[in-house]
């Protein structure tokens, strides 16, 4: 994470040089690339194991920060933007508390991953500088991801909390961010969005099924190319 971190901002201060002397960009199809952050929030996770009778587990999840990288493809009508995103985020678990005993497991070994497919529209605010700040958000489907994860209770035995299975998911996000024109074809972007995603059910196993709602930051850089 130290590395991403370092390489976002090793891009910025490489593109300041040439900010001062950069055109505003055109309006036209486009295509971008980015990598960054994402933060996902604390989550609340009901767990039904199909016992007799049915028991129901409800854990805190915390999660360590991720990575989030993607690209986009489109249309730049001058003011407003629209456009058609796929993007990767990932993150491992860090803590998982039990919300009815209050226990807390330890070497948590758990990650979730999520592919999504947004169709985004931006308002452009143009001004008579090369740094354009923008505003707008998108919806989407997001698949995700919940690995085989396992932790050790207070006792020192090693459990399987949740069994690996994915989920297909509507999600949105909202944010804005700075373009900023190197040239009249290039631009830096930096953004941040909030991102969402509806209930997935993880019910693919016989012995138990996982519901969890996914809610994250992400801060991002990228480079943008107009054609």
């Amino acid at each position: 994470m130290k590395k991403i971190i370092i390489t976002i901002a090793g891009t910025v201060v490489l593109a300041i040089p040439a900010i001062s002397g950069a055109a505003s960009l055109k309006p036209g199809p486009y295509t971008s690339l980015f990598i960054g952050v994402s933060s996902l929030q604390d989550a609340n996770t009901a767990t039904d194991q199909f016992t007799v009778p049915i028991t129901t587990f409800d854990d805190r999840v915390e999660f360590d920060p991720g990575v989030n990288i993607g690209g986009t493809l489109g249309y730049d009508f001058g003011i407003i933007r629209l456009e058609g995103e796929l993007s990767y985020k990932y993150n491992e678990m860090d803590r998982i508390t039990d919300r009815d005993t209050g226990e807390s497991y330890r070497s948590v070994d758990g990650n979730i991953g999520t592919f999504a497919f947004m169709a985004n529209a931006f308002v452009d605010l143009h001004n008579d500088t090369p740094v354009t700040p923008y505003f707008g958000g998108g919806i989407g489907v997001a698949v995700i991801n919940l690995s085989d994860t396992y932790a050790t209770d207070s006792l020192g035995i090693r459990r399987t909390l949740y069994i690996e299975d994915d989920d297909s998911v509507f999600a949105y996000q909202v944010g804005g961010g700075l373009d900023i024109a190197l040239n009249r074809q290039l631009s830096l972007d930096l953004g941040y969005r909030y991102f969402a995603s509806e209930k997935a059910d993880f019910s693919d196993d016989w012995f138990q099924a996982s519901r969890i709602k996914l809610e994250s930051h992400n801060v991002t850089v990228g480079v943008k190319v107009k054609f």
